[in-house]
């Protein structure tokens, strides 16, 4: 099943900026070929549902080797099964109205 994620991870128990951290689950997305779009409080991932799910496992297990001692996320998951429905047309659906 396709999925639509709105990620927020937050690493703690380090330094105040996390762009290091945040760039690490970027790398992790792109490896795994997943759709990504990072915005200013989080990211928005795409793919199928477990593709993306070992994803964001795989972000945490990597913050946890940089050196943070707590992760915390938070999710907003959307499935949608009568059409196929990316990111960007869910963006442009609105953009349309503008």
């Amino acid at each position: 099943m396709r999925v639509h994620v709105d990620l927020c991870l937050i690493p703690m128990g380090g330094d105040v900026s996390v762009s290091a951290e945040i760039a690490a689950c970027q790398q992790i997305f792109q490896r795994a070929g997943l759709s990504h779009q990072l915005h200013a409080f989080g990211t928005n991932i795409e793919g199928e549902w477990d593709e993306v799910m070992a994803a964001v496992k795989a972000c945490h297990q990597q913050v946890h080797q940089l050196g943070r001692v707590r992760v915390t996320s938070t999710l907003k998951v959307g499935t949608r099964i009568d059409r196929e429905q990316s990111l960007s047309d869910k963006v442009a659906s609105v953009t349309a109205r503008l």
